[in-house]
């Protein structure tokens, strides 16, 4: 069956209610209770919340359990090329014959009532992976935590909660605290919760959260440590030290991500195994990944080309100190910004490790940033910047001038959705 199939009543189910977010669990629930609530039927669940990491951490979490021999479902979002992306059974992505039936069933079981697209599409997810044989079920929430559609398993064995800084204030909240609050409505009466690195006043939250509940606290700093050491990764926990390879994904920013994993595998008893594979084996696309193939590959063959989904200021951040580890080379920006982001705070820490920024509107999304706006504010950051028509007229016009320049596509994983449909 082609993609189409999916592709049509995805559309069909974007238009079942008026706003993209509606942040209220009643139309998750009416739905799985027609569903026959799939959500309790699921193999052991661990959920994740944050608003950096989540998906690095998860992703070596499934890399580690799937070398220790285990079957894992995982669900994420947003998808970067296609929406099968976001439904992982038994380690695959969810076939597009099953994906069409799932979407189908739960569209026909919803009764055209009012349900948001990641409300209904998570319903699907969670159907799915309860109607397959696995081991574990690995869930991201999409935004916050407290109101996820994610956030409907009674007892998970195991809740996570990744780095936490602004973002989303309109519908969390504007401040820490409150973003925290809603992250926390993760924790579950008596299940531990693995925190990552978090600042203070969003950690007291967390801990008063946890305490409440008699949810077990199992944090960074605390019960647990992660660092490098002479291109090593370090773990250490009361169960002693473990001295691993640094992860797969690059950038000091994912050791912390992998502490976090390193903690939740540790809590399960996975094994050496897991410990060694959560590191080596793990992939996670748009996040720092350097492009190797594909039409812009092909156009610019000595550009060192990679690719980066963040979008906010913790991510800038990540990507600067990254960029002081790489080898030294002439480094250009091409960055595309959605206009709910704070582009200033995602541009600002970059501004003193590019040559130039090229601002280019995301193709096809309604929500981008102009790419004329975009521009201005990298200026007022900084960066030398100019506008370009597209990503691949930038890259020409920056392989013109250094051939062997390394070029940073960045700013959105919606752009790096883009740049992989045309260049996986």
């Amino acid at each position: 069956m082609s993609a189409q199939g999916s592709d049509i009543i995805l559309e069909r189910m974007m238009s079942l209610h008026p706003k993209v977010m509606d942040l209220v669990l009643d139309r998750v629930w009416r739905l799985l209770d027609v569903l026959g609530n799939p959500q309790n039927d699921l193999p052991l669940v661990i959920h994740l919340a944050g608003t950096n990491g989540k998906g690095s951490t998860q992703a070596m979490i499934r890399a580690g359990l799937e070398a220790a021999g285990k079957r894992v479902h995982a669900y994420t979002s947003p998808h970067l090329a296609r929406f099968h992306e976001r439904i992982r059974l038994a380690g695959d992505l969810i076939s597009e014959e099953v994906l069409t039936d799932i979407l189908d069933e739960c569209y026909a079981a919803n009764g055209g009532e009012a349900i948001t697209y990641f409300e209904i599409t998570t319903c699907a997810g969670l159907l799915a992976m309860a109607r397959t044989p696995g081991d574990f079920t690995l869930l991201e929430t999409g935004l916050g935590g407290r109101l996820d559609a994610t956030n409907v398993v009674a007892q998970p064995a195991l809740t996570i909660i990744t780095p936490i800084s602004m973002d989303h204030e309109q519908f969390l909240g504007d401040t820490l605290a409150k973003i925290a609050g809603e992250k926390a409505g993760i924790i579950k009466r008596g299940v531990p919760v693995i925190v990552g690195p978090q600042p203070d006043e969003v950690l007291e939250v967390i801990e008063a959260r946890a305490a409440a509940l008699g949810a077990p606290v199992i944090a960074y700093g605390q019960q647990w440590h992660v660092y490098e050491e002479h291109g090593r990764l370090i773990y250490q926990d009361e169960t002693g030290l473990l001295d691993l390879p640094l992860p797969a994904l690059p950038g000091a920013h994912q050791v912390q991500n992998a502490g976090a994993a390193l903690a939740a595998l540790r809590y399960l008893k996975a094994g050496d195994a897991a410990f060694e594979g959560a590191m080596t084996d793990v992939v996670w696309p748009a996040r720092m990944q350097r492009l190797k193939q594909g039409p812009l590959i092909d156009d610019a063959p000595e550009i060192e080309l990679w690719l980066d989904g963040g979008h906010n200021p913790a991510a800038g951040q990540a990507i600067a100190d990254l960029m002081t580890r790489l080898p030294k080379r002439d480094t250009h920006l091409i960055c595309g910004m959605l206009n709910t982001k704070d582009a200033r705070g995602f541009l600002r820490p970059l501004a003193d490790h590019a040559a130039s920024l090229t601002a280019v509107s995301i193709p096809g999304e309604q929500n981008t940033l102009p790419a004329e706006e975009t521009a201005a504010m990298a200026q007022d950051c900084g960066h030398t910047a100019k506008t370009g028509a597209s990503v691949a007229q930038a890259l020409a016009e920056i392989q013109a001038q250094n051939p062997q320049a390394r070029v940073l596509i960045c700013g959105s994983l919606y752009l790096a959705g883009a740049i992989l449909r045309e260049n996986a």
